[in-house]
């Protein structure tokens, strides 16, 4: 008879008490048998060669294929054969792709005769799959005894990495009791592993204590590059492991010069060794770097792996170098290893970052092995693109949301300047309830409250922020003094500045601006001094906010003091704005032929603003001649700005030019060039009103202020 047959015979022959064999059943149902060129003399048999259990299961593709595997051993009691059962449950739990690990842990619980490979292999199933409390449910079953099975060297590490999962140091001390009287506290393996938990929960003395002799692979560990240099560099033979310890921590640590000359001074090279090199270039911003040494890694026959794929990817994602990222993808499909679904969510990020949406839609529909990561890269891919509309349907077909997924649609929307959809989405997500907001998402919603001028809403999420001990970062805390400044609430940025732990050179220029722009262009100026006395070093945006304090003020020497400072000592070269704020503050103080000088001497074509500010003094001060001459030029470089016309229009007028004056008029009238009105807004019980000027209004708030 042969080996395999179909799984209802199967059912009727096999002993009542196989629970686990009856839920495979309902798995197989209409199952077709699995072809095989070999028989046996008796379907009885009970033992089979183990090679050829190795054999099926290197063949093994999907569950049906694994159930009927597993139903002839259930049947021909192999599963009782302790290698047999360590076989098959080593192949659940590296298949999680398409075996669950509760179905692994049925498996498991239907071994009659377990060892510590088996306890162990199904304790590393649950860490790896974010079940760490499960781990220690089974190390504590093994301690029963019962089935004479002791903790080995290899068990420990596996625990003790489920008390990192937990960060229960409480737990961990006490494994590490037990790690002692078992007599595996010399296990090199263990020991190291117990530094890390100590590390990780941030217990240094114990961490010491553990390794008396400061261990090197600990040191590397903990991120300590002083004691893991200094160890490192007293080693008589330093092999490959502990090099490329080195350079992983080099990199950590921001010290890719240290970690270029050791790669570069090592006499042996592996994967990880390259590997480590092009993550610390990765991960530091070094792009171009990190490609080219892929490609010189690629080009002396290195085999290619997961990790290293995924560096160069997010790489070609940061350089939106599309292309390369498809050789990438050609290399990972020759290797045989885009089924890893952190490969797939890579390829489908780099796809959608560097703007190929459809290659990343493509990826996307295609594969069966997606996760959350996969949906989100979706949403973030079609936000960029401006694809809103798809980027919901992706956002609405998720089988469950986490707070990136709310975080890729709000911020798409409110960096598309979709201000009021980026509102209501938030209130959507706290209706949901589940999910609170993150960083990204506060300040989306935060910059839309200033570009609707909500400041009650505004408060509200700053409340909420204060309510939930968020931290106010240095991203979170520039974009609410932000907020405040532009909306005049000038106290309550000063408060939100002075609460930052960590201010950083953006927080200043908010400051310095928000200050100048409320009128308080003094104390603005204040603020720019207190930066330089405290070492925080100006940028250019900085000058922008200083420049435009003195123009506020009328401060012609102050702006060409700090003008001058500006390049001779920080080095800074100015550009159109820094120009712009020059000549606006000399064109208001009546220095105009300064001002065109100044315009003259740019290294680059002034722009339109640069040129406006010109006219607008012409205007104020009666040059009518620079004003007609800079006028023609504006309207040549913006034809459809109606406040250039306009600004012309009145020079003419005022010199008696009637002729020139209906000639811009009918050119505007021409061109289609209209006046756009003036524009209020005002927010009432949190709902923000925009009204247009010479407009008669009939809005439903305006009616209910008349009664």
């Amino acid at each position: 008879m042969a080996l395999f047959q179909c799984a209802t015979c199967i059912e009727s022959t096999v002993n009542s008490t196989f629970a686990l064999f009856r839920l495979i059943v309902l798995h197989m149902k209409s199952a077709k048998l699995i072809k095989s060129t070999l028989s046996y003399k008796s379907v009885y048999k009970t033992t089979i060669n183990q090679s050829i259990v190795d054999a099926f299961l290197l063949k093994c593709q999907n569950l049906k294929q694994f159930d009927q595997i597993l139903s002839q051993m259930l049947f021909t009691g192999f599963i009782k054969d302790t290698y047999a059962a360590s076989r098959i449950l080593n192949f659940c739990t590296g298949h999680f792709s398409f075996i669950d690990i509760h179905y692994s842990r049925k498996i498991f619980d239907h071994i009659e005769n377990s060892n510590a490979f088996i306890f162990n292999t199904m304790m590393r199933a649950y860490l790896q799959t974010s079940h760490p409390k499960e781990t220690f449910v089974l190390y504590a079953l093994m301690l029963k005894n019962k089935n004479k099975v002791y903790p080995d060297s290899y068990t420990y590490p596996i625990v003790v990495q489920a008390c990192i999962a937990r960060h229960s140091i409480w737990e961990g001390k006490e494994i590490h009791d037990h790690v002692v009287k078992m007599g595996f506290d010399s296990d090199i393996y263990v020991r190291n592993t117990l530094i890390n938990m100590y590390a990780v929960c941030d217990d240094m003395m114990d961490a010491r204590k553990v390794f008396l002799e400061f261990d090197f692979a600990g040191y590397v560990r903990m991120g300590n590059v002083e004691e893991a240099k200094l160890i490192f560099d007293q080693m008589p033979e330093k092999n490959i492991i502990a090099s490329n310890s080195m350079i992983v921590l080099f990199g950590r640590c921001g010290l890719i010069s240290e970690a270029y000359r050791l790669f570069v001074d090592m006499n042996e090279k592996d994967l990880v060794s390259w590997t480590a090199l092009i993550s610390c270039y990765e991960q530091t911003g070094m792009y171009q770097e990190a490609l080219g040494l892929f490609i010189e890694m690629y080009g002396r026959g290195i085999k290619i792996d997961e990790v290293v794929v995924i560096s160069v990817l997010s790489a070609c994602a940061h350089s939106s170098i599309v292309k390369t990222g498809a050789s990438i993808h050609g290399l990972v499909l020759t290797r045989g290893i885009e089924s890893y679904v952190n490969i797939q969510n890579a390829l489908i990020h780099m796809y959608s970052v560097c703007g190929d949406i459809e290659s990343a839609e493509k990826l996307f529909n295609s594969s069966s092995n997606i996760d959350i990561i996969s949906w989100n890269s979706m949403i973030s891919g079609y936000s960029k693109c401006g694809l809103l509309k798809k980027a919901r349907e992706v956002f609405d077909s998720m089988p469950e949301k986490d707070v990136v997924s709310w975080s890729a649609l709000i911020s798409g929307h409110a960096q598309l300047g979709l201000f009021d959809d980026t509102m209501a989405l938030f209130q959507e997500m706290m209706l949901h309830g589940n999910v609170e907001p993150d960083e990204t998402i506060l300040v989306g919603v935060i910059s839309a409250c200033t570009h609707l001028a909500s400041l009650e809403q505004g408060t509200w999420v700053h409340t909420y922020i204060k309510r939930k001990k968020l931290e106010v970062n240095i991203i979170l805390g520039t974009t609410l003094i932000d907020m405040y400044m532009k909306l005049g609430c000038v106290e309550s940025a000063e408060e939100v500045f002075s609460t930052m732990e960590k201010k950083g050179v953006s927080s200043w220029n908010a400051m310095i601006l928000g200050l100048a722009m409320n009128g308080q262009v003094e104390k603005s100026l204040e603020m720019f001094s207190e930066m330089k006395r405290v070492g925080v070093v100006p940028n250019e945006i900085t000058f922008v906010a200083v420049l435009g304090a003195c123009r506020h003020m009328g401060l012609v020497h102050e702006g060409r003091h700090h003008f001058d400072c500006m390049i001779r000592e920080h080095n800074i070269e100015p550009n159109i704005k820094h120009y712009g704020c020059m000549v606006d503050l000399l064109g208001r103080a009546g220095l105009l032929e300064e001002a065109e000088q100044l315009i003259d001497s740019m290294p680059m074509a002034p722009d339109v603003a640069t040129w406006g500010a010109l006219l607008g003094a012409c205007k104020k001060h009666g040059a009518n001649e620079m004003g007609e001459r800079v006028g023609r030029k504006l309207i040549e470089l913006q034809p459809d700005h109606d406040g250039f016309h306009v600004l012309l229009s009145n020079i003419y007028a005022s010199k008696g030019s009637w002729d020139d004056v209906a000639e811009i008029r009918g050119t505007m009238i021409q061109q289609g060039v209209v006046k756009m009105p003036g524009c209020s807004i005002m927010e009432a019980n949190g709902v923000v009103h925009e009204f247009l000027a010479g407009i008669r209004h009939t809005h439903e708030f305006m009616r209910s202020r008349r009664c």
